[in-house]
């Protein structure tokens, strides 16, 4: 069993939903972000999800492309990421997963970038704006770097899968076969943060309830998850509640004490 498997196993056992946070690496400066990311995850976050600054990060409401601008503006790569996970590797076990852009892979080099993160200590990668259908962008040279049985010295090595509420059935039912990891499910129309999108709970809890019954992966809500209620309702019906602009507005209202801020934050939403 994997990190991932083993921390939702553990979630489940303690009857909550997992807590996996998406903080921008590089945000406000680097040595910065690097002590509140730090903090994050000896806080007690169940998941790190890495974000890769994007100059168009398209799927990203204001606050996050906000961070994006100024941690490219303070000199945040794809490459200085991955050294972000592997000085976090000599404090933490938990899961972390880079979210990135298809392009910053591409420039890197998909084999190089595969490589660089897996010696790392990288569990899994979702890139936003890559269709299910080029997904063999990213696996077709998964073999190089991990074993007969997919695996790395911490288990699997995910491409984790996003599902929309613009997904049809018969996408939907590709996804969730070849889903790894847990399965994104992004919970409204629009773009990560605000609430001009109200979550239909109801309506999401019946889709989720048929997702189950296509695969066994975990699943994951997020977009609009920013209180510990949604966190609850988002505990009822899934297995982990992704946060991001929430935590992101900490770093951008007050980054000297964001470290704190966070932790505080993340022991409210358990």
């Amino acid at each position: 069993m994997d990190y991932l498997q083993q921390t939702f196993e553990r979630s489940r056992r303690e009857n909550r939903a997992a807590i996996i946070g998406y903080i921008t690496a590089g945000d406000p400066n680097l040595a910065e972000s690097f002590d509140a990311i730090d903090a994050a995850c000896g806080g007690g976050l169940d998941i790190l999800e890495l974000g890769i600054p994007f100059s168009d990060p398209m799927a990203d409401g204001v606050v996050i492309q906000r961070a994006s601008g100024r941690a490219i503006k303070a000199g945040m790569t794809l490459a200085k990421g991955i050294e972000f996970v592997r000085e976090l590797r000599k404090r933490h076990d938990l899961p972390i997963i880079l979210f990135s852009y298809f392009n910053p892979i591409f420039v890197f080099g998909i084999e190089k970038f595969l490589g660089a993160a897996i010696d790392a200590g990288v569990d899994g990668v979702l890139v936003v704006d890559l269709p299910a259908d080029n997904s063999d962008e990213i696996l077709q040279h998964t073999a190089k770097f991990i074993n007969k049985e997919t695996e790395t010295p911490r288990g699997n090595f995910h491409l984790i899968r996003l599902i929309a509420p613009t997904t049809d059935m018969t996408r939907r039912r590709k996804i969730l076969n070849d889903a790894s990891g847990f399965v994104y499910v992004i919970s409204r129309h629009g773009v990560t943060g605000g609430n001009s999108n109200k979550i239909d709970w109801d309506k999401l809890n019946n889709e989720i309830k048929s997702m189950r019954k296509e695969t066994k992966t975990p699943i994951c809500i997020g977009f609009g998850i920013s209180t510990p209620q949604d966190v609850k309702t988002a505990g009822s019906i899934a297995d982990g509640a992704i946060i991001g602009s929430a935590i992101q507005k900490f770093i951008e209202t007050n980054p000297k004490n964001a470290k704190q801020s966070i932790v505080n934050f993340i022991k409210e939403l358990k």
